[in-house]
């Protein structure tokens, strides 16, 4: 539902919390007056970008993460765990400490009541206050809070226009490099492989290491091995001993049910000969759709990442500018730290996926635009996770 539809189930009490964070000026007692007041207010450019200023880091952390997705309820357990992950414990404001000097107990915990971060449930409060969510209404929905559909689509436009200014724009590099397509060539070639060979796995049901190069030599894409000790974490079944690229088609492929490991031995199921008669029309958004499933857990809010990245990458623009407008809102994962998460786990795969292309520019450094392919992949899909 929209804003003013869900304005009209509210009742009184609500709407004069609403009135009052926007100043509006009305009747209190009529139900009337207060909704055609608050859609006035609210529909103004200065009064929604004033609002959208006066957030805090985490709070736009949370509304980021209510954005993209295509479901249209959350409970209040699903909504404070957000909140929980919007705070990552190394922010400034977070981090801040009284100054040193003679302070006495009294003004040190004055302080900190002072810094201390709103509970979840006082944030959740805030977004109602603001008319940002809303409960249901009546029978097993009461209990579920909503965003109205226009807001979203007002908050993404504000928001992109805001992060649009931080951004460098440039020409096209003179090299850059585009993977469409070799993905999907490099799951036949990884299944032609597999069956006419007899790949041994370990204990761990990963490959032995000639077993490993042999493969990664035919892929489309050149990839070093991880580095013997290197810390690595949660982006596939046998992340620690494979490549990203090749880890990544590797899960596909056992996602897909193409391969099995069965006694220490790799082989190609009945689907996977079928895989190799031919690709599936919509393997591109399956392939898609599972990165965003898998990178999920260690990256939470990878959907709404990819989606901002694809908003701001229509033309040519600098992997410094996207990180400075996009680091803020991921958080490190054990020793990934933000930086290595938007180059190394999202930009290389969507290179990978053949969603962006990546060039090098001779005055700006890195620099990264969205493929049409790309473009319609995820603006079609509204990045609803499977």
């Amino acid at each position: 539902m929209n804003f003013s539809d869900m304005l009209g189930y509210a009742d009184i009490g609500q709407l004069s919390r609403i009135a009052e964070v926007y100043r509006c000026e009305c009747n209190g007692n009529s139900k009337n007056e207060l909704i055609q007041s608050i859609l006035s207010t609210v529909s103004r450019h200065d009064v929604f970008d004033e609002q959208i200023s006066q957030m805090k880091l985490e709070e736009l952390r949370f509304l980021n993460s209510l954005l993209f997705e295509t479901r249209e309820s959350y409970s209040l357990e699903d909504l404070v765990a957000r909140v929980q992950q919007s705070r990552y414990g190394n922010d400034e404001e977070e981090q801040k400490e009284p100054s040193a000097g003679k302070k006495t107990v009294r003004s040190r915990k004055a302080a900190a009541m002072a810094n201390q971060a709103p509970s979840p449930r006082e944030v959740i409060a805030r977004f109602k206050h603001h008319g940002w969510l809303f409960n249901g209404f009546s029978g097993p929905n009461r209990y579920l809070f909503q965003v109205p559909h226009d807001l979203k689509l007002r908050f993404r436009e504000t928001l992109r226009r805001r992060f649009v200014q931080q951004l460098q724009y440039t020409d096209e590099p003179p090299l850059y490099r585009d993977e469409q397509g070799l993905m999907i060539g490099d799951v036949k070639s990884a299944l032609h492989f597999i069956r006419h060979n007899d790949i041994q796995l370990m204990a761990d049901g990963s490959m032995y290491k000639r077993f490993l190069l042999q493969l990664i030599d035919r892929m489309g894409v050149s990839e070093e091995m991880p580095s013997k000790g290197a810390w690595r974490f949660g982006y596939g079944r046998h992340f620690n001993h494979y490549p990203d690229r090749f880890s990544f088609l590797y899960d596909y492929c056992f996602h897909c049910k193409y391969i099995s490991e069965q006694e220490e031995l790799l082989s190609v199921t009945d689907r996977g000969l079928e895989r190799l008669e031919g690709a599936p029309s919509d393997e591109a958004d399956q392939m898609f759709h599972y990165w965003l499933k898998l990178y999920r857990t260690p990256i939470a809010n990878v959907s709404a990442l990819v989606h901002w990245i694809q908003a701001f990458s229509e033309e040519w623009v600098t992997v410094d500018s996207l990180r400075k407008v996009l680091a803020p809102f991921i958080k490190p994962y054990f020793y990934d730290d933000a930086k290595s998460i938007l180059e190394g786990r999202i930009l290389t795969m969507m290179m990978h996926l053949g969603l962006i292309r990546i060039g090098e520019h001779q005055s700006f450094g890195t620099v990264v635009r969205m493929t049409k392919a790309g473009n319609k992949l995820v603006a079609g899909n509204s990045l609803q996770l499977r």
